[in-house]
């Protein structure tokens, strides 16, 4: 059986796309790893399997499987990708689309210039909702964020923690490049206090107010860019007075822009096709 896709990137975060809206896609953990696997399947960050809307509220439903083969909630440069695919692909003559998430609702929009702009929705910071057991630690209150000491015992850094439909702990530090993000990113991940398992941000704040920023991802390790990475960022950084929105932040893969005052997130940046193509999935054996 031969399975088409499109292979998409987002300032460097790439995916494959999988379009389920005319027929189901069997794509489970096992087929989403060997398909992610950049040496013996088509490679990539994480696959976006886009599918018809469960509800009216929606124009398209969309599900996002990490390279590890975990399905995850959310994805915001997935998301830019999804707006400009069903668009190249026809699926839909909108430029503005609503597309129901594990999180909810989104609502990402190509722009005349070719950026793509999403409503992420607002950040969370309610412990219960993003899966963080603060017990026992004490924040530290840096501007009107609460920032907790994670890490190991005697090399914590000081982390925000929120949500923006999944979970994430950001820490500034004065050099992002000499941060270890291999070993911090996956002593942070796999942390007890994060039951459902937690992105790493480090964030380097620069002089214009903006930020230079490397996240090591849940399931998929560091990556170029992470959008909601980026969105959690910002907000952190707005909330510890560093920034002013917009903030405009710098990923190893280029650059978004992130504006919010207090409501909903709204990210803009780049969504690019590479290329189709389709696979032999008996390869995949």
């Amino acid at each position: 059986m031969k399975l088409r896709f499109t292979k998409m990137q987002g300032a460097g975060n790439d995916f494959i796309v999988l379009d389920a809206t005319r027929e189901p896609v069997a794509l489970d953990a096992t087929l989403a790893r060997r398909l992610a696997d950049r040496h013996f399947g088509v490679g990539a960050d994480q696959i976006l399997l886009i599918g018809p809307p469960p509800s009216a509220a929606a124009d398209f439903g969309y599900r996002i499987f990490n390279a590890d083969g975990g399905e995850v909630e959310q994805c915001g440069n997935g998301a830019r990708c999804f707006v400009r695919f069903v668009l190249e692909k026809g699926l839909t003559g909108k430029r503005a689309i609503r597309v129901a998430t594990l999180s909810g609702i989104i609502e990402p929009r190509l722009e005349t210039d070719g950026q793509v702009t999403v409503d992420m929705g607002a950040p969370v910071f309610e412990h219960a909702r993003i899966t963080f057991d603060p017990h026992g630690l004490r924040p530290s209150c840096q501007g009107q964020d609460s920032c907790w000491p994670l890490g190991s015992p005697g090399h914590e850094r000081w982390f925000s923690v929120l949500s923006m439909g999944n979970p994430h702990a950001v820490c500034f530090v004065d050099d992002v490049d000499a941060v270890d993000v291999a070993r911090e990113g996956a002593l942070i991940e796999r942390s007890p206090r994060f039951p459902a398992r937690v992105n790493a941000g480090f964030a380097q704040p620069l002089a214009a107010g903006g930020l230079k920023l490397r996240v090591w991802e849940r399931g998929a390790g560091e990556t170029l860019a992470c959008g909601t990475g980026a969105c959690a960022a910002a907000v952190s950084a707005i909330r510890r007075g560093l920034s002013r929105s917009p903030v405009v932040v710098h990923t190893r893969g280029g650059i978004l822009s992130i504006s919010w005052d207090g409501g909903p997130v709204l990210m803009t940046g780049p969504a690019v096709t590479v290329f189709d193509g389709e696979i032999d999935l008996a390869s995949l054996s």
